[in-house]
């Protein structure tokens, strides 16, 4: 039976992690794993600036890269004797970039963030690879691009499924595998990303796929928590989510997990257990075929950094459909998702990530031909079955801009007081 773990950037953050997955690795020796790896730590952050950098023309990109390098190279001289062929592979990665550098820009941003970030994943899964094999974990390395295929929408590629299965089938028959997470590669062999943090989407493409049975993804935390540690203090462990219920989460935002990943799983009914490569013994998380979330308490999202848009009618004319055709046409062309959206007789007004390279080209384009204002540095809550006292706790100290309740539901947008 097949099997697909997905380890994320922080169980491989530094030589201790590492080395704790190399022993949870240990105890899985005799299956038919496909492993999925993240870019290490911090390093999709660290690529990041680097393409920001290249892109402004400001001098500052080489700098940025010596610093992924530095971090790259402390890891892999702790890990491997100096003869080691790792060397010589981190280093050709490296050179990718370096010839990316070299050039003029694209004038796409999201196509250069493509070719840059995607190395992470690269350094990672090859570095994993080589540590694994010399504890004794023989494996295969596997480059995504080859069987991951989608289109050439940079930043949020779309999968071909047909030829994604066609090719999963095809070239994934031997095992253990690792493999790369967020990446895909287009028909003419350029180099895509699936969304920020799509690794967990890898994992339920490939198990999708290939008809697996389990997939397990290994966080930092216990499993699915009603809330984000960092901004809460007394969470809670959800130990059984159906499947609309972790599409609900993963939708409005919840950090443990991708928007996508879900669905491809619900299709096929195919269980996601999230567990612990802390305390790998703690009872994991089950997303799967359950009727109600257990135990049932209110989720917190916290949405950071969004920017609320409104939009109106030069004309002081209603919002009709004809205006809302136009509007969305103009969201889907720059890219920009919506987190929350609201309509009044004369004015439609929608939350978004305040993305700096999406945001500005949007407003300009949507200025053209409406009256357009809005409010930066806002913080989005949702809370999943709400109640009194979780709305309440949640407006402590906070000026409530916008609210939008359904039966289940409530979006709080709210700033700073």
């Amino acid at each position: 039976m097949i099997k697909i773990f997905k380890f994320g950037g922080t169980s491989i953050k530094d030589i201790e992690n590492i080395k704790r997955v190399a022993e949870i690795l240990d105890d899985y020796s005799d299956d038919s794993l496909i492993i999925v790896f993240s870019a290490m730590g911090k390093v999709t952050n660290m690529l990041e600036e680097v393409t920001e950098a290249y892109v402004k023309k400001n001098g500052k990109a080489e700098n940025k890269l010596k610093v992924v390098k530095d971090f790259h190279a402390h890891l892999i001289d702790t890990l491997f004797e100096s003869d080691n062929s790792i060397y010589n592979e981190v280093n050709n990665l490296f050179v990718e970039i370096e010839w990316v550098l070299e050039d003029e820009p694209n004038p796409d941003f999201s196509f250069n963030y493509d070719q840059i970030v995607s190395i992470g994943e690269m350094l990672s899964t090859k570095i994993m690879s080589a540590y694994l094999s010399e504890k004794g974990f023989k494996n295969s390395w596997l480059d995504a691009r080859g069987i991951i295929r989608t289109d050439n929408k940079y930043r949020n590629a779309k999968i071909d499924w047909k030829q994604t299965i066609t090719f999963c089938k095809d070239k994934i028959t031997y095992f253990p595998i690792i493999t790369q997470g967020f990446i895909g590669g287009t028909s003419e062999n350029f180099t895509t990303t699936l969304g920020r943090e799509g690794s967990d989407f890898t994992a339920a493409i490939l198990a999708f796929a290939l008809d697996v049975k389990q997939v397990i993804i290994w966080k930092d935390v216990d499993g699915v928590l009603n809330a984000d540690p960092r901004f809460f203090e007394d969470t809670e462990q959800l130990m059984k989510i159906p499947f609309k219920e972790a599409i609900e989460l993963a939708y409005y935002g919840a950090k443990v997990m991708h928007p996508k990943t879900i669905q491809p799983l619900q299709r096929k009914s195919i269980p996601l257990e999230v567990k612990s490569f802390i305390n790998p013994n703690k009872d994991s998380s089950i997303i799967g075929d359950f009727e109600n979330v257990e135990p049932f308490v209110p989720s917190y999202i916290v949405k950071e950094n969004q920017i609320l848009i409104s939009v109106s009618d030069k004309n002081l004319s209603f919002i009709v459909e004809e205006h809302l055709s136009s509007i969305f046409t103009l969201f889907a062309k720059y890219g920009v998702r919506v987190n929350m959206m609201q309509n009044s007789a004369i004015s439609f007004s929608v939350c978004v990530d305040n993305d700096r390279h999406k945001v500005p080209t949007l407003l300009t384009a949507l200025k053209e031909n409406f009256e357009v204002h809005f409010n930066e540095n806002l913080i989005m809550y949702t809370i999943r079955h709400y109640d009194e006292d979780s709305i309440a706790k949640l407006l402590i100290n906070k000026e409530l801009v916008l609210e939008q309740k359904s039966q289940n539901t409530i979006h709080l947008v709210v700033k700073d007081k």
